[in-house]
């Protein structure tokens, strides 16, 4: 307390002892023990309630020990009892985590990963994913600037995710204890399957499969697959304790229309501890459609690259690059790209005009913006010779179909001549036009609808560079090829518009995210943010149902059907008030992939304890694990001094202490007649 407070609380003694004595010693007759209780209980509430009038405030001091924090991680998913380590794990874990040394010297916690990372004492193996980039990002951000061990108790056996070897701080040791049983079996694994997800109906489409096998004898397996109970493919494939990997391409026919379910296998005639991993099953969704595009362009430029590479990553798509004089029917094309039209276009603009096949303009340094204006009424173009950098800017009102933002402002600008860019009817800005930073709310990206036809134009070259860039931000080229994609699928069909659009896939693997998209739009088609979606799935072969509401994103409804068995499933979208609906179907294809493993990955988890400067355990070195944790001088338990302060107004029984004062005084002179 300071000076000033003491000398207040001095004071508040001295009024409080001289008011007690006025009002009860002073002239008073008789100096009895009754006046002598009143004056103390008065002195104690007036010197009460001055206290709190000054409210000091009252330091106090302490000491704490703060241990170093020693994380128990350990393996959730169901690899592990695939493995028969459950109960093990479990013996290792309270083992580790109740041990008095540990518990002494650590602030010992426990936690749980599987396709999440979170804080828990109890486990049940039932996750259906392993990621250990989420122990890495967990441990960062509870145990911020903190030095301290870690213990993952797990097979290592990762199936999402980063590489966890260099995910994690290597400033903080991790120590791996490996449970599974080490002893190499012989088994035979489908590793990996490489197939598109469709095809064309009366062609062959390619299979690209990687088997693996573990063993040190000479072994030959069959390896086949089958559509439904029709084999379509047999091969034999021979493996040794040198060679231990095989790599097939075969062609599969697509010989009818829509979803064809696949299952391959691979078996010898030895015994293996684990067959799960010797079957996986695919789909393709064959269809009798292909959309061909022509891309247009009189000159050469890195964009028509670009595209061409975006729209076939669809494999429904079939890019034919052409100069305009080379286009001899426009009807053999579904879409035109129109790469910077010129008065070489002229042709090619005239026949369109009878065919009607819809466009997809793109402009720039070359185009000739007087002749665009002459063979559209969509944009009126007023440019100068000068060249500009344009900013995207997306727009989240846009409605004519599902797309997210893929990060446009952060893409390069595109380069276009300097003007005013105008609309004329009914034209829908995807993206606006920003000049550093400052919005010209121009088109950038727009589409126009008129009398059936369609359009859609991107106002600068350079696309090339957005497509590098999302693939810089996202660590693939998906997202950029999906948003082009969007383009020529909403060019290569004329359809009306819907009030209710649903986006879905055909089939699922179990254990992946199943996502069903909606959007709603009101009778203006401007999509409805109060729409009210549900959606009802029932399993067509136990016909149990199950409802879900569909939840708002910035420019769709989704909702995540993750728990579902394998089997098929139709499902109906409703939206409440209007009764609109959409009725469809999907498969979830039985896929275990926490059930692939035979063995821990100990060479995985070694080389991340080397990584981390710790050390592997195997289960059976548990005390040498402790051991090596207490006599390692770097974690050392801190004593800190803490300060706490507080307010004496904040202290209840003061308030306490003055009521009873005052309460016990009434009642004193009321008993004795001194009221």
């Amino acid at each position: 307390m300071t000076t000033n407070t003491i000398l207040l609380l001095f004071l508040s003694v001295v009024l409080a002892g001289g008011l007690s004595f006025f009002q009860y010693y002073y002239k008073a007759k008789s100096k009895s023990k009754v006046l002598l209780l009143l004056a103390f209980l008065r002195f104690t509430s007036i010197f009460a309630l001055l206290v709190l009038l000054i409210n000091p405030v009252i330091t106090s001091n302490s000491l704490e020990i703060i241990k170093t924090p020693l994380p128990i991680v350990v393996d959730n998913s169901s690899s592990i009892e695939a493995l028969n380590s459950k109960e093990k794990l479990l013996e290792l874990y309270q083992e580790l985590s109740k041990n008095p040394a540990l518990q002494e010297k650590f602030a010992v916690e426990s936690f749980q990963f599987d396709s999440e990372f979170k804080a828990s004492k109890t486990f049940d193996f039932k996750g259906k994913q392993t990621n250990f980039d989420g122990i890495a990002k967990g441990l960062k951000a509870i145990y911020k600037n903190s030095v301290y061990p870690t213990i993952i108790i797990t097979d290592g056996n990762q199936t999402t995710g980063n590489d966890y070897v260099y995910r994690f701080d290597a400033t903080n040791k991790i120590f791996p204890v490996i449970v599974g049983d080490t002893t190499t079996f012989l088994d035979l694994k489908i590793d990996q399957l490489n197939v598109n997800k469709y095809a064309f109906l009366k062609n062959k489409f390619p299979l690209e499969v990687f088997l693996s096998y573990s063993g040190n004898k000479n072994s030959i397996a069959d390896f086949t697959i089958k559509n439904g109970n029709t084999v379509v493919v047999k091969e034999k494939v021979s493996f040794s304790g040198s060679k231990r990997t095989a790599t097939l391409n075969v062609l599969l026919p697509a010989d009818q229309v829509g979803l064809q379910v696949f299952k391959a296998s691979v078996f010898s005639s030895e015994k293996e501890k684990n067959s799960y991993n010797n079957v996986k099953n695919f789909a393709v969704e064959v269809i009798d459609q292909k959309t061909t595009v022509a891309i247009v362009s009189a000159i050469n430029h890195p964009d028509i690259a670009a595209l061409k590479r975006a729209i076939e990553s669809n494999a429904q798509r079939k890019v034919i690059l052409l100069k305009p004089n080379q286009v001899e029917s426009v009807q053999d094309y579904n879409v035109l790209v129109l790469y910077q039209p010129n008065a070489s276009f002229k042709k090619l603009y005239e026949a369109n005009a009878k065919a009607g096949i819809n466009a997809f303009v793109v402009t720039g340094n070359s185009t000739d913006f007087n002749f665009l204006n002459q063979q559209q009424n969509e944009l009126i173009f007023k440019l100068s010779n000068q060249k500009e950098d344009y900013l995207a800017d997306f727009n989240t009102q846009f409605n004519l179909f599902a797309l997210e933002d893929i990060g446009f402002e952060n893409f390069p600008p595109l380069e276009n001549a300097f003007g005013t860019i105008t609309t004329n009817g009914s034209v829908s800005n995807l993206l606006s036009s920003k000049i550093r930073n400052v919005a010209t709310n121009a088109p950038l990206l727009a589409f126009a609808e008129n009398g059936g036809k369609r359009s859609a134009f991107l106002l600068g070259e350079n696309s090339w560079k957005w497509r590098l860039q999302s693939h810089v931000q996202e660590q693939s080229f998906a997202k950029y090829d999906l948003f082009i994609d969007k383009i020529i699928q909403y060019l290569a069909s004329n359809s009306s518009k819907k009030s209710l659009v649903v986006t879905h896939e055909s089939f699922y693997n179990s254990g992946e995210a199943i996502v069903i998209n909606a959007q709603y739009f009101n009778k203006n088609y401007e999509f409805d943010e109060k729409a009210q979606l549900t959606i009802s799935v029932v399993n067509s072969s136990t016909k149990q149902t199950k409802n879900y509401d569909l939840l708002k994103g910035s420019n769709s409804y989704a909702v995540n059907l993750d728990g579902l068995d394998a089997g098929k499933y139709k499902f109906t979208v409703k939206e409440l008030q209007s009764k609109s609906s959409y009725s469809g179907s999907f498969e979830i294809l039985d896929f275990d992939i926490e059930k692939q493993f035979v063995n821990p990955d100990v060479n995985k988890l070694q080389q991340l304890a080397q990584e981390t400067n710790g050390k592997a355990y195997f289960d059976n070195q548990v005390s040498d694990l402790v051991a090596e944790l207490i006599k390692n001088e770097d974690y050392k338990a801190i004593q800190k001094k803490v300060s706490k302060k507080t307010a004496l107004i904040d202290w209840y029984w003061l308030l306490i202490s003055i009521a009873v004062a005052l309460s016990l005084e009434w009642f004193i002179r009321k008993y004795n007649g001194l009221l």
